[in-house]
């Protein structure tokens, strides 16, 4: 049965027993705790917490997720995948116990021309939580399982809670048991592999509190509001239905493995480490092929690295299985094609889900080569020099730099320095990783500590949704339903105090839609607040945090919200700006330049977009050409509402990898020129935005682009601004405006000229010095050592030059030369050998960066000649009595 199959099967069988089909959400979570969808139950959470009052009494989905905490275990177990789907059925106070466990039963047992998914009833056991009798009892009687088949457990494997106070239950789980040939008898009690866990039914029926740990909580009361939340794993029904064994051998995964095999020339099952790199390619291919197409992008920081440790690693695991080239354009469209009748977007955003994975293979390769230099050069030191104390050739420092700065796994540098004859320090590489953990664990619990605790909005979102009628006036008259003090409900606010204040209606815009908040004043009887800032915490509610700066605000006042008009003008400018640079980017660039962000205020706006290169000053001069001449064109913006399917059908354009819902607001800025899906407030003809003026173009990664811009008045004042400037040149270099640009060009060649006749001066003046410094040399040891602190010199290069020159003076000597002197305030320290010197032990980077540990800094270099810095020049003269001792050792 193939996996699209088992998942249409899911969805026809609740939705006929009355469960609301909700499509899958995007794998990039609303939660602001999560970074990804990590669970099928992650999109209801806002319902099943009661936080917001649940659209529909029962619902169904098979949602996609993404885990990677256990992600060194892809590839070695039958079942750890990065990307899964979780078919979930979800009750709102509707059914419980009894109703989940009776859908269970029917859809694993009826038979496949019945619907369902022809399990054999005696292949399956249960367990349930050791307490939970009405759970044993209902199994017993609806399944008919005998006592032996159903097992009880404690808390740590059949008791769910967020880790929070809150909603929490007992769930029972469902296993398979893939025969006596797998493993030992016993069912699931056993931890055997034998027995697969395919589905899991959470009974959220308690309210816990005082939270130690997962098994150490207070039950305090019982759920007014009982509900269901199940998940069954898509990919282990898959493969114990399509008789393989594994995931990675299910129809969605396999056409990948096996690519990556043919152009390994390897052949699977015949070498279980190879095996293993193939699993892992065929796993993280589909992960990234489905983030790319939520529209994550490769970055160094939160999902952006996340993508990006994926797309590596199948590199690198390519790499170890024998192929050093290119090879995601034979991968990601297996992938593609393997996934495309469960998620057509895929097939359908291909071109930007494939240019966007090439890019960052081809950057990759890239920084793959010069890792590769680096670790060359550490085994090439390592057997030339004496090894360390550990016995490794490869010092375990360098090891973590090619890990942490490159992406070399430790595996690959292991098995290069073993093909080379040498060895890696493990122990220090192992000492340095645990330090980086240790860190980011520090971080993660900080940041979880600033995370915001959406419980004390969710009776105030219970009153209703907050309707934003900012859209055609500015003021309107409500009343105030909620205030939160220091995050706790306040009946009151006093003068002088922050709060949120939640109202039934408010016109101020809470920042979404990458337009930020409005500015503006909640005034009421007696009280005035100035609002600080707009927000959406939870869906369908709109906290404004404000200042009150009068009286007393109070639950029941009447209060009305007062935008600030000069803000808001300056706002929809910047909004309906962006719109209007989006639709000349992709006229100059074409259709794939697809926005990827954006952020809009008063004056200012930031938008992100796709596309691999530059733009060239004369392509910015032609989008801010276009975006001019449509503002001066004065088009028409129009607005209006419809359903998603109608605006998409009309050319609507959406954000990549945004979610909308089933009716949208479309924003025409001059018809179909620029027709986007858009909830932010806009301007009503496109003069109306003023001036819109390019002021920068950078890039955020190997694939996006960000173009940032002033509008109307903003863009006016700067360029008044560099009027002022222009002038003020003008005047002091008395040249009229058209020949400035030419009149600067000649200062600066002068200057550059005057710098390079005192650098060459003053090279010449340290030149001098080289019979002086040669007729000093010291005998240390087997050396002939010149160690002198020259004092201030123009730059490195002088140095260098000197004391290149002094070991061609002492060439027939075994010559150990190392100047120092203060260039631009800092240290620097040149160390040059002779061969001579050389054959009898000198090394110039060992020496250098002796120094340079002085200094305060670090250095490095050949074995002929090396540099090294610092930060304190006091220390020049220790510097060099190092080295002295050194040398004399």
């Amino acid at each position: 049965m193939q996996t699209a199959e088992i998942r249409r099967r899911w969805l026809d069988f609740f939705e006929r027993k009355g469960h609301t089909v909700v499509p899958s959400a995007s794998l990039v979570s609303d939660d602001p705790s999560l970074m990804f969808t990590v669970a099928g139950m992650v999109p209801f959470v806002p319902y099943l917490s009661g936080l917001v009052p649940a659209p529909y009494p029962r619902a169904t989905s098979v949602q996609k997720c993404i885990r990677t905490n256990d992600i060194e275990e892809v590839g070695k177990t039958p079942r750890h995948g990065t990307f899964f789907q979780m078919c979930g059925n979800f009750s709102f106070g509707d059914y419980f116990k009894e109703g989940a466990i009776r859908f269970a039963w029917e859809l694993l047992t009826s038979s496949e021309d019945e619907g369902g998914l022809g399990f054999e009833a005696g292949d399956l056991w249960v367990t349930v939580y050791e307490e939970d009798d009405e759970a044993h009892a209902l199994w017993r009687d609806i399944a008919g399982l005998p006592e032996e088949r159903i097992q009880r457990l404690g808390k740590d494997s059949n008791y769910w809670s967020t880790g929070q106070p809150g909603p929490a239950g007992p769930c029972s789980e469902i296993f398979y048991d893939l025969g006596p040939e797998y493993g030992v008898d016993g069912g699931p009690a056993t931890d055997d592999d034998r027995y697969v866990e395919i589905w899991n039914l959470v009974f959220m029926q308690y309210e816990i509190a005082e939270v130690k740990s997962k098994t150490e909580f207070a039950v305090v009361g019982e759920l007014p509001r009982k509900n269901i939340d199940t998940g069954l794993g898509l990919e282990r029904v898959a493969f114990i239905k399509q008789g393989v064994q594994n995931m990675y051998e299910i129809d969605q995964v396999r056409p990948v493995l096996d690519a990556a095999a043919q152009l390994a020339g390897k052949a699977y099952g015949e070498n279980h480490a190879d095996d293993v790199r193939l699993r892992v390619i065929a796993d993280h291919v589909r992960s990234g092929l489905m983030l790319i197409a939520d529209g994550v992008t490769p970055s160094n920081e939160g999902r952006g690295y996340i993508l990006r440790r994926l797309l590596r690693r199948v590199i690198l695991s390519m790499r170890l299985l024998g192929v050093e080239g290119p090879t995601f354009d034979r991968l990601f469209p297996a992938s593609r094609d393997a996934m495309k009748a469960a998620y057509p977007e895929v097939e359908r955003d291909f071109d930007f889900i494939s240019r966007t994975a090439y890019s960052e293979e081809r950057t990759f390769l890239r920084t793959l080569a010069a890792g590769l230099q680096i670790l060359d050069g550490a085994i090439e030191a390592g057997r030339d020099a004496s090894v360390g104390a550990s016995g490794a050739a490869v010092p375990g420092d360098t090891a973590f730099l090619l890990h942490d700065t490159h992406g070399f796994p430790i595996e690959l540098t292991l098995e290069i320095a073993e093909e080379a004859g040498v060895s890696v320090d493990r122990r220090v590489f192992a000492e340095l990783m645990q330090e980086q953990r240790d860190r980011a664990k520090a971080d993660a619990k900080a940041k979880k500590g600033q995370r915001a605790d959406l419980s004390v909005y969710k009776e105030l979102r219970g009153l209703g949704e907050t309707a934003f009628v900012g859209y055609d006036e500015l003021n309107h008259e409500s009343r105030v339903l909620g205030i939160v003090v220091d995050g706790r409900p306040a009946p009151s606010a006093q003068e002088g105090e922050i709060a949120e204040l939640v109202l039934a209606e408010t016109s101020l815009w809470a920042e979404s839609g990458g337009q930020d908040s409005d500015q503006g004043l909640i005034v009421g009887d007696g009280f005035e607040a100035e609002v600080l800032d707009v927000q959406r915490p939870v869906p369908g509610l709109i906290v404004h945090t404000a200042k009150v700066r009068i009286g007393t605000v109070a639950i029941d006042a009447r209060a009305e919200t007062r935008v600030d008009p000069d803000y808001r003008r300056g706002a929809t400018q910047a909004h309906s700006g962006t719109h209007i640079v989006h639709a000349a980017l992709r006229e100059v660039l074409g259709p794939n330049a697809h926005q990827a962000g954006s952020y809009n205020k008063a004056g200012y706006l930031r938008l992100d977009f796709t596309h691999g290169e530059a733009l060239s000053p004369e392509t910015r001069s032609e989008i801010e050409e276009i975006s001019n001449l449509a503002v001066r064109s004065d088009y028409e913006v129009v607005t209006r509402e419809m359903p998603l399917d109608e605006a998409k059908a009309l050319g609507a354009m959406a954000l990549f990898g945004e979610k909308y819902g089933e009716r949208v607001r479309v924003v025409d800025i001059g018809g179909p020129w620029s027709r986007e899906l858009c909830a932010g407030t806009h301007v009503s003809g496109s003069a109306e935005v003023g001036m819109i003026s390019l002021i920068s173009e950078s890039s955020i990664g190997s694939t996006n682009r960000r173009v940032e811009s002033l509008v109307g008045i903003e863009a006016f004042r700067s360029f008044a601004a560099e009027r002022a400037i222009v002038q003020q040149l003008t005047g002091s270099l008395k040249v009229p405006r058209l020949e400035l640009v030419q009149r600067v060009g000649e200062l600066a060649a002068q200057l550059k000229a005057a710098e390079k006749t005192i650098a060459r001066l003053e090279a010449a003046k340290l030149g001098e010095r080289v019979p002086e410094l040669a007729a000093g040399a010291q005998r240390i040891g087997p050396f002939t050592a010149v160690t002198a602190s020259l004092g201030s010199v123009g730059s490195a290069d002088d140095v260098r030059g000197l004391a290149q020159q002094l070991r061609e003076r002492l060439a027939d000597e075994p010559a150990v030369v190392v100047l120092a002197g203060e260039a631009s305030g800092r240290p620097v320290l040149i160390a040059a050998t002779t061969p001579s010197a050389r054959e009898a032990g000198a090394r110039a980077g060992a020496l250098a960066k002796l120094g340079a540990g002085v200094l305060g800094g670090g250095g490095g270099g050949k074995d002929d000649l090396a540099q090294g810095g610092g930060a304190d020049p006091a220390k020049i003269d220790e510097a060099l009595a190092e080295i002295r001792r050194a040398l004399a050792g």
